[in-house]
């Protein structure tokens, strides 16, 4: 069984980083939706990679 390019470790969530045109600004969308905005890569993938474990993606309510 492989894993879906969506999901390629299997984890299920995803991870999207987009660039804004025009500016030197990354947004950055966890799996539940929460967005953050940064200039450095190394800086949105360290909140990407230590957002909080254990939250809903959006829909989601418990």
């Amino acid at each position: 069984m492989s894993a879906s390019p969506a999901a390629p470790f299997g984890t299920g969530e995803i991870y999207r980083v987009d660039w804004l045109p025009g500016t030197d600004v990354l947004r950055g969308t966890c799996h539940c939706g929460r967005e953050h905005t940064a200039q450095d890569p190394i800086e949105m993938w360290e909140w990407m990679l230590a957002h909080p474990q254990g939250h809903e993606p959006q829909g989601n309510s418990s």
